[in-house]
């Protein structure tokens, strides 16, 4: 009985003492929570996207470096830089005074060859009518066996002779071709369509082509690009062949241009032990607004929705028991929650696949800074513990 005594006594004291307490508190709490000043965003219609980001720099899809194949000096030169060319288009002519020379000569000599076989078909005739003739008299015993003999040698020989002419003579024209190919090289012409990117020669500038084919001048076809964007190998294994992707030039950041991915290159390119992957993008550049050597802000789009409802990220809360986004409260100064299904989510926002509907007031922070305040759900019941999720800053 002492101890129940004892014990009703301590309750009592504890009501007596702690009621004031309490009551100064709740007030104080009802104060504080009374001058909070929630900031609010409304739920909207919008696109949202997961991106990986990356650098690049844009480079023709095609070129060819058109080089010389003989040597001697530049004559004319028929384009300058960032000229358009088609396909057969003259483009530089080297001195030909040397091939010219040359192909006099072979001619010459294949004038000469052909002349001898001439002369060689007349006198393999000549002995072949002299062979039919000994022939005859050698059937009547007019001609020795030796002469007969000797006009059946002739003939052999005669014959041996004409097709040495003849090979010698395949020789000379064969020459004749090539100096003629040799002196067509002294005529440069565009190998394909596109715009010369480069000259790297001037005319009276003299070319060796005995070692290998001088450079004369680039040709790009700038209505294809290439765009080499630099991944890092933390983000490397997310991309994936037809890829979408959405990039900018550094001279226009507010304009984008859309692509899809082609190939990831196998060999990495390490710089102050940064590893780094390049993945190649073509890009259909008709409109000519891309420019070789141009930098580029490069975003491989992982997932993206579009025409779905939104809310600022700071609005949401994903706790173990569910997702919930702040509202305010029926209270003046509450917050309240309410469980939602969320889809996409990037730094910045979230999609909302149900629990909002369009133009639902959210919260999304406070504007002084109390310390703690009273938060009422949607079923009535209050709590003074902070939600989950506090690195949102409420």
């Amino acid at each position: 009985m002492a101890i129940l005594r004892f014990t009703l006594k301590c309750v009592l004291w504890s009501i007596t003492l702690g009621s004031p307490i309490f009551a100064g508190w709740w007030l104080y709490q009802d104060s504080q929570n009374a001058s909070v000043s929630w900031l609010t965003d409304t739920v909207k219609t919008g696109s949202i996207e997961i991106t990986i980001p990356a650098t690049g720099t844009l480079e023709p899809a095609n070129y060819v470096d058109v080089g010389a194949q003989v040597s001697g000096q530049i004559k004319t030169l028929h384009v300058s830089e960032g000229d358009v060319v088609k396909k057969g288009q003259l483009l530089a002519e080297i001195d030909a005074t040397v091939f010219e020379t040359e192909i006099k000569g072979s001619r010459a000599s294949l004038l000469s060859q052909k002349a001898q076989r001439d002369q060689l078909v007349a006198q393999l005739e000549l002995a072949e009518s002299q062979l039919e003739r000994d022939r005859r008299l050698n059937a009547r015993g007019a001609v020795s066996d030796d002469s007969l003999k000797q006009s059946e040698t002739d003939i052999v020989v005669q014959r041996a002779k004409l097709a040495a002419t003849e090979a010698e003579l395949q020789v000379d024209e064969a020459t004749l071709e090539q100096d003629l190919i040799t002196l067509s090289y002294s005529q440069i012409y565009a190998p394909m369509d596109g715009t010369i990117t480069s000259v790297e020669v001037r005319v009276g500038q003299t070319l060796n082509a005995s070692q290998s084919a001088p450079t004369l001048m680039t040709i790009s076809d700038l209505s294809h690009m290439t765009l080499r964007a630099n991944v890092s190998e933390a983000d490397v294994q997310r991309l994936y062949k037809d890829m979408p992707v959405r990039f900018s030039t550094l001279g226009n950041p507010n304009e984008f241009f859309y692509s899809s991915m082609n190939k990831v290159l196998p060999t990495p390119l390490v710089n102050n032990d940064v590893v780094l992957y390049q993945a190649l993008i073509d890009v259909d550049n008709k409109t000519g607004r891309l420019m070789d050597g141009m930098s580029t802000q490069v975003f491989f789009i992982e997932a993206q929705a579009k025409d779905v409802m939104t809310v600022p990220l700071a609005a949401i809360s994903e706790r173990p028991r569910g997702t919930v986004a702040y509202i305010p409260g029926s209270e003046s100064g509450s917050r309240a929650t309410t469980a939602v299904k969320i889809g996409l989510k990037n730094r910045t926002q979230v999609e909302i696949v149900s629990g909002l509907s369009l133009n639902d007031t959210v919260i999304v922070g406070r504007e002084n800074g109390a310390s703690s305040e009273k938060s009422i759900s949607l079923t009535g019941s209050s709590s003074s513990r902070a939600p989950m999720g506090g690195r949102r800053g409420f």
